[in-house]
């Protein structure tokens, strides 16, 4: 099920992009002590536990608290960072429009209906995104048709942190 990403106004395609005017400055995430093989920049979503780790060094990470897909909507695998999205429109998918015939074409970005939210970054070779969200409490939850959902704070926080390429592994 395909997530449809128009570009409002921005699409970033290096890592360099500040968001003093349009997101608070805050320390997101939680430094935890992780033991993985991945490489340093690399993010694993650990579905089971509803948390995102950003691999640091020194067997750290920051964990970040995610929402994940609802049960028969979720999907593992690898992939990447395909593209970053600042206040992306989007356009509900077929299958969304189903359960939600009520759903507009288009939701700008912006608009505090859209659901991705600050930001998104969309993962290669799949229909799934990770991105903010205007819902705050369904953060930590099995909420999502697949995509993995974070406060807008915590994108903001990770969105400058990767970059096109970053390595994605989602347990």
């Amino acid at each position: 099920m395909p997530f449809h990403f128009r570009i409002k106004s921005v699409c970033i395609l290096a890592a360099a992009l500040t968001f003093a005017p349009a997101f608070p400055s805050r320390a997101a995430g939680e430094i935890v002590s992780y033991k993985t093989a991945a490489s340093p920049g690399t993010v694993i979503v650990q579905t089971h536990q509803r948390r995102l780790y950003l691999v640091l060094s020194g067997g750290r990470a920051l964990r970040y608290v995610v929402g994940v897909g609802r049960q028969g909507r979720q999907w593992s695998g690898t992939s990447s960072i395909a593209r970053k999205y600042v206040l992306p429109d989007w356009a509900p998918p077929a299958e969304i429009k189903r359960d939600n015939p009520s759903l507009p074409d288009l939701i700008a970005g912006g608009a505090p209906t859209n659901p991705m939210g600050a930001a998104a970054m969309t993962l290669a070779g799949t229909p799934y995104a990770i991105h903010g969200t205007n819902a705050p409490d369904s953060i930590g939850g099995f909420v999502s048709y697949g995509c993995i959902r974070m406060s807008n704070d915590d994108i903001a926080d990770i969105f400058g942190r990767v970059h096109i390429g970053t390595p994605v592994v989602v347990r």
